[in-house]
């Protein structure tokens, strides 16, 4: 492994635990503290849906998750992590409840680093309707 590809995925582990922590409690600004100023992120559904650019629509977007999903969201398992030079993709289940109904999904997240920050966020996810 390069000293570039070790690097990106410690930024990234980084990262993703701080987005856990987010997930978990609302609390984000550890994440945000992360992006770069020219961060973008896609979403693949709802207001949010395509590609969104900036720290601040960053900020409003994990606002409006940790209000969909009160009292949070607890990761359940991490089942894999793939890496490349750039780009750390998280794969894992989580669950909780969302807008007070129960949730249980599958979800996978891909964060693009740049030096020590995360420069693109991109999520994908989809439940079988048993997430087991």
């Amino acid at each position: 492994m390069t000293q570039n590809a070790e690097n990106t995925l410690k930024v990234a582990h980084q990262g993703f635990e701080y987005f856990t922590q987010g997930l978990a409690t609302g609390e984000w600004q550890k994440f945000l503290d992360m992006l770069t100023d020219d961060f973008t992120f896609w979403f693949p559904v709802g207001k949010f849906h395509g590609l969104n650019v900036g720290k601040e629509r960053a900020q409003e977007f994990f606002t409006y998750v940790s209000e969909s999903f009160q009292p949070g969201l607890k990761l359940t398992s991490l089942d894999r992590v793939t890496s490349n030079e750039t780009t750390v993709v998280f794969e894992f289940r989580d669950e909780g409840l969302l807008l007070g109904k129960p949730y249980k999904n599958r979800v996978a997240v891909s964060f693009d680093v740049r030096g020590d920050k995360i420069c693109s966020y991109r999520e994908y996810f989809g439940s079988d309707g048993k997430s087991n």
